[in-house]
């Protein structure tokens, strides 16, 4: 993975998943398969990394692309498309933000 850097001509997103301790296995199995079948071989993606919080309730979903544009195609791909409608049935809310890199310690 590559060093999380301000000089870093890189597209940041971080999401966040909401779900259950029942069904975080789930959601994570699936965000695990999105990027080993799919989003790691679209053009721009860079790394990503999935945390878990320790009362599996939350995802935490850090990725980085070398252009917000790059995310953006993925992201609205038929295939991701589809995964995110599958997605929603394992969470109760996910959103992908945008960030720049703004301090680095």
């Amino acid at each position: 993975m590559p060093k999380i850097s301000v000089d870093a001509q890189a597209q940041t997103v971080i999401t966040t998943f909401e779900t259950t301790p029942g069904q975080c296995q789930d959601l994570l199995d699936a965000l695990n398969d999105a990027y080993a079948a799919f989003i790691s071989k679209q053009p721009g993606f860079i790394a990503a990394g999935l945390h878990v919080n320790d009362a599996q309730t939350r995802i935490a979903n850090y990725s980085q692309w070398e252009k917000r544009e790059d995310f953006l195609a993925m992201l609205r791909s038929p295939e991701m498309r589809e995964r995110n409608r599958n997605l929603s049935g394992l969470c109760r809310s996910f959103e992908p933000v945008l960030y720049e890199v703004a301090a680095t310690f």
